[in-house]
């Protein structure tokens, strides 16, 4: 099960293939064993792998933020509503920009129709599992209210602890090549730290009472991602908390917590690619975890990064022989 070069920008697709989603979950060389180190250089530099286009794109979007919309660490020394406010109104706008971003191009315009869609249902609109019985205006309440603050939240006290020289602190000048290095491990310390939280979760009473909120959506659309209960985004958001034990700099804080942010809009956008243009499109690592919105007790990792639920039994790569895995297992449990 390698990633072939159909998952690169620029592969050529035939007609049916430009309509049709992925039938199997195809992952990087980089997981299969014995390793090798060809599959390694491609997954880690290739146009489609571990830096491009995603987590390049959400390191971008952390620097722009950082030289341009956040406040000098000076004024960050008191808890003071002024700069928090800043904070609050930066986190807001980037997730409507991203989160409608996504909206807007699969679900309003509808510019792909049901190309490439795992679903070719739309989101609900008259569902009694949803607030206001609409799957996407629940979604953007939970984004709004309880992800944006919270997610705000951590932001702001690391940022103070920062200013207050309360937790370790490491300058690029200082320290350039452990500074690029952590840099390029956050997704991967993200992906260990959410397959934790999210195994959590699936325990039988914090389902039951938190995660289950976000599991109403078999179906998710981009607004789907951040749609959780307000204790889960405090379980969620706590990865960032490793800063206060590894020095870094706030730019890392700002690159982990937007990652955490901004990639689920991505993750559940419920299309396995984004066409360029005819014949050419990019995929979007959506796969991966639609199938854990399917069938629940599956793919708890992170998207694209099967690497933990390989190593634990819980990979389904939505094959019939994975869905009798699964089946067999949670007959035994």
């Amino acid at each position: 099960m390698t990633r072939q070069l159909a998952h690169e920008i620029g592969k050529k697709h035939s007609a049916t293939e430009r309509r049709r989603p992925a039938d199997v979950l195809e992952v990087a060389g980089v997981f299969v064993w014995p390793p090798r180190p060809g599959a390694i250089l491609i997954w880690l530099f290739g146009s489609h792998g571990y830096l491009l286009p995603w987590n390049a794109l959400y390191f971008a979007i952390a620097l722009i933020c950082w030289f341009l919309f956040t406040p000098e660490m000076s004024a960050m020394k008191d808890i003071k509503l002024g700069w928090i406010s800043l904070i609050l109104l930066r986190n807001l706008g980037l997730t409507i920009i991203v989160f409608g971003a996504w909206h807007l191009y699969f679900y309003i315009l509808k510019r792909q129709k049901a190309d490439f869609k795992f679903n070719e249902k739309q989101p609900p609109t008259n569902s009694k599992s949803f607030l206001f019985r609409h799957q996407v205006w629940d979604n953007i309440f939970w984004t709004v209210v309880s992800a944006v603050p919270i997610w705000t939240g951590y932001e702001v006290v690391m940022l103070w602890a920062y200013a207050n020289d309360v937790i370790p602190f490491m300058s690029w000048s200082s320290h350039p090549v452990f500074f690029a290095a952590q840099l390029a491990l956050i997704p991967f310390i993200r992906d260990i730290h959410f397959y934790v939280v999210h195994r959590l979760l699936h325990w039988r009473p914090l389902y039951r009472r938190i995660h289950k909120l976000h599991h109403h959506n078999v179906n998710p659309c981009p607004w789907s991602g951040l749609a959780m209960h307000p204790i889960e985004h405090l379980f969620y958001f706590s990865g960032v908390l490793l800063h206060w034990f590894v020095a870094s700099h706030p730019v890392h804080i700002l690159f982990h917590l937007q990652h955490a942010a901004l990639s689920p809009a991505q993750g559940h956008c419920g299309f396995d690619r984004i066409s360029i243009s005819d014949g050419m499109s990019i995929s979007t690592d959506n796969y991966f975890h639609y199938l854990h919105h399917k069938y629940f007790e599956c793919n708890y990792g992170g998207d694209g990064f099967p690497a933990f639920d390989m190593l634990f039994g819980t990979f389904n790569d939505g094959t019939k022989a994975a869905k009798g895995r699964l089946e067999k297992r949670l007959t035994n449990e």
